[in-house]
């Protein structure tokens, strides 16, 4: 059995300045290319501007689903993992749902990660499109 140990102020100060990071780089994106594109598109340019800043991510990571000494692989996929340790949520959508962020902390779980930010790169202004979210592990 894995154990998890506590998490330090530094990891998530740590965390923080890669969420900031993160951000930054979707700002640009959004910034060049506005609303109305799917979800793909972003997911693409996000992966390149992370990767322009020297940040790791990869793209539609596969996510099985572990149910007690079975795993499953269904099909679900992580949009983008950045730097192992934060899983991005892409979306082009009216509004985000609830169900968008229950996606995102079940992602969460099963991949034992502890941040994610689901981003909605169809609105006016991206910062009413963001959310983060902490996994508690």
């Amino acid at each position: 059995m894995q154990m998890h140990e506590p998490r330090s102020t530094q990891s998530s100060a740590e965390l923080n300045q890669l969420s900031q990071q993160i951000l930054d780089a979707a700002f640009r994106v959004h910034s060049a290319l506005g609303p109305g594109l799917l979800e793909s598109a972003y997911e693409h340019c996000l992966c390149y501007e992370l990767g322009k800043a020297g940040i790791q991510s990869v793209r539609q990571v596969q996510l099985p689903i572990v149910y007690g000494e079975i795993i499953i692989d269904a099909g679900y996929r992580i949009d983008l993992l950045v730097d192992d340790k934060v899983i991005i949520e892409i979306k082009a959508t009216d509004a985000l749902l609830p169900i968008h962020e229950a996606q995102l902390l079940t992602y969460l779980k099963l991949a034992k990660k502890h941040v994610g930010l689901l981003i909605n790169f169809n609105v006016r202004s991206l910062k009413n499109g963001i959310k983060r979210m902490v996994n508690e592990l």
